[in-house]
């Protein structure tokens, strides 16, 4: 089946609070080895959720390693094989939001701050993608120089599930990928496994999960390497890898109708476009975008299109505005509380329907916040 059931188990968010969390410092381990630094998410039990804490912690280390003339690249990966990351700890944002506690907009701001260092890192920066690598995942690892995925990978932007919107830089790196796949996935949250994650253009290497332990050591023995030689050996062990290597992308057959369906300026466009073409691909997908948030929908076509033109830097700012004004707005807590608070998946949204976001409502979403605007 092509759309897997929307949620599940996937984007299970920390059940937790942030009060009874003592061990904060062990939630990411950041170590020099050999040539290396290396930065292991490690909150298992809660598929290696980002919080602030380990933001803060990640992007210090960062700026200390750029500088370090004795550390020649940086390598990040997920503890306990199920996930990479699978994207901020949203449930606690929105908890605290509600309880008047303003941690979202340094949240958000940290957040992107540490996406932009890990796109203009000085030394190579290499993302082991194994396991779930959703939202804030894909932040911290598609904007560095290369991104390795094995063939239990699996990829989403699932946000306008939840009244949100694919952010850290999503509206940099969806929009480049091939044809109009980067708004298809942007606004159905459709998932991407293993080799299929090379092959849209998210990796730029695949390698088989027994070999990346071996990988890891091979990149760690390498002595005061160039960009050229970790290159080297990332290559080597992508030629080599076996999985699913005759096998072609699962979207292959269905690009034609992606690029066509998915090129209308407008969010009810390409429902129109979707129903007019009437096969079983389109008419699941068509489904899938009828369950998301209309607002989310709308803003996130707006935020692609204008991103497609835009560096990094001037995305991530638009994108800060647009979570600001979801913060204030109505879907983004009842996506949180259908999706992982009551798991009732069924959120009531309101707007319901596309028709009344209004151009003024979209108009809001997109507007400067003055001095508070993120700035690099």
């Amino acid at each position: 089946k092509l759309v897997p059931p929307l949620w599940k188990a996937v984007w299970r968010f920390p059940q937790r609070r942030m009060s009874k969390h003592t061990d904060a410092a062990e939630d990411v381990l950041l170590e020099k080895k050999g040539c290396a630094g290396v930065i292991t998410l490690n909150r298992p039990k809660f598929l290696n959720a980002l919080t602030l804490n380990m933001i803060r912690q990640i992007y210090s280390q960062l700026k200390k390693w750029e500088q370090d003339p004795e550390t020649f690249l940086i390598i990040i990966k997920g503890a306990g094989g199920k996930a990479f990351c699978a994207g901020g700890d949203i449930r606690v944002i929105s908890e605290a939001e509600k309880a008047k506690q303003n941690i979202a907009p340094v949240f958000f701001r940290e957040e992107y701050m540490l996406n932009n260092a890990v796109g203009s890192c000085q030394k190579p920066y290499v993302a082991l993608i194994h396991g779930i690598t959703m939202g804030g995942g894909v932040g911290l690892s598609v904007h560095g120089q290369f991104r390795v995925a094995t063939e239990k990978c699996l990829f989403a932007m699932p946000e306008t599930a939840i009244g949100l919107f694919p952010d850290v830089g999503g509206g940099y790196f969806l929009p480049r990928l091939q044809g109009k796949l980067g708004y298809f996935l942007a606004l159905t949250g459709f998932r991407l496994k293993g080799r299929d994650v090379y092959r849209a253009g998210i990796a730029t290497h695949f390698v088989d999960s027994e070999k990346l332990a071996m990988l890891e050591e091979d990149l760690l023995a390498l002595k005061s390497p160039s960009k050229e030689n970790i290159a080297s050996v990332l290559e080597n062990y992508h030629t080599e890898s076996k999985i699913d290597r005759d096998k072609s992308f699962m979207l292959e057959e269905h690009m034609d109708k992606i690029n066509s369906c998915f090129s209308a300026n407008t969010v009810e466009e390409i429902i129109e476009n979707l129903k007019q073409d009437g096969s079983s691909f389109a008419l699941e997908q068509l489904k899938v975008i009828n369950k998301m948030s209309p607002t989310s929908l709308k803003i996130t076509l707006r935020q692609l299109m204008e991103g497609s033109s835009k560096t990094l830097q001037e995305v991530l700012t638009m994108e800060y505005r647009l979570s600001q004004a979801c913060m204030r707005g109505h879907d983004f807590h009842e996506g949180v509380r259908a999706v992982l608070i009551d798991k009732d998946q069924s959120p009531k949204w309101k707007p319901a329907d596309l028709k009344e976001v209004t151009d003024e409502d979209l108009n809001n979403h997109f507007k400067s916040l003055g001095s508070n605007d993120l700035k690099f």
